[in-house]
């Protein structure tokens, strides 16, 4: 879209999960700067290395703040942790804001998934799931509000997938922290409402970031009515638009930016 009238100038916004060139955290962190926001980028590329993501690269959190500001956006690379590790969450706003200054935007796009059937399930399996989607949230938005200047508008955006919508037997590890994380949204911007803190949150539908191929990827493209994938590019339309001053009204909401996917139980 880059649609120029949504101006995000001014903007101090962190933005979690930004690991891969082609993902939705890189793509997110062009378009909003784009819009005139400074941006601060965190990820952890050790955790993608080990996953079957076509984008994957090493210090993939570096790669895409040194391409986007040598292009002459305001984005900054954070130092790379883990968010599973107690502690590392507080730490990651901690250093934005020194980086930046006070934080108006947080993105928490950061995910941890793992396809485990019912059958196979260990704690070992769970409870990385669970700290990364859940407690490292958490924590980030109760940083997030600690140094947030409540006189102005504040914008945090969850992501979360479409197991509302559809079962995903195969990760439910992963559909019952981003169920949380659902709650956490409707829960958040009640509790920061009076601080003038908006929660809202993304399901960005089957994006194509370089992880499905062959007869997979057709048949998720059938599901669409447009008989195509969405894109890093439709969801950053979307988390544009949440962080501008045309959606000040607008909090703990759930919205499916999915276009139209053919859900089923």
């Amino acid at each position: 879209m880059n649609n120029s009238s949504i101006r995000l100038d001014g903007k101090k916004i962190l933005i979690t999960g930004v690991s891969r060139p082609m993902g939705i955290g890189a793509t997110l962190a062009k378009r909003l700067a784009e819009a005139g926001a400074s941006v601060t980028v965190h990820g952890f590329s050790d955790y993608d290395m080990t996953t079957s993501h076509l984008g994957a690269v090493a210090n993939g959190t570096e790669t895409v703040a040194t391409q986007l500001s040598d292009s002459g956006l305001k984005v900054e690379a954070l130092t790379s942790s883990n968010l599973e590790t107690a502690g590392n969450a507080e730490k990651v706003i901690e250093e934005a804001v020194e980086k930046i200054g006070i934080l108006d935007g947080l993105i928490l796009n950061h995910t941890n998934g793992d396809s485990v059937a019912i059958g196979n399930w260990t704690a070992e399996h769970i409870d990385p799931i669970l700290h990364v989607n859940i407690r490292a949230s958490m924590m980030m938005i109760q940083s997030f509000m600690a140094q947030a200047d409540t006189t102005k508008d504040n914008a945090i955006t969850l992501f979360t997938s479409g197991q509302y919508l559809s079962p995903m037997i195969s990760e439910i590890a992963y559909c019952v922290s981003k169920e949380a994380v659902m709650c956490l949204c409707r829960q958040a911007s009640y509790a920061l409402a009076d601080k003038n803190i908006r929660v809202n949150c993304i399901n960005p539908g089957a994006n194509d970031t370089g992880y499905c191929f062959g007869d997979d990827y057709e048949a998720v493209a059938k599901k669409h009515p447009s008989g195509r994938w969405g894109t890093p590019e439709d969801t950053a339309d979307l988390a544009l638009f949440l962080h501008s001053d045309y959606a000040k009204w607008i909090t703990g909401q759930v919205i499916a930016s999915d276009g139209g996917f053919r859900y089923g139980w």
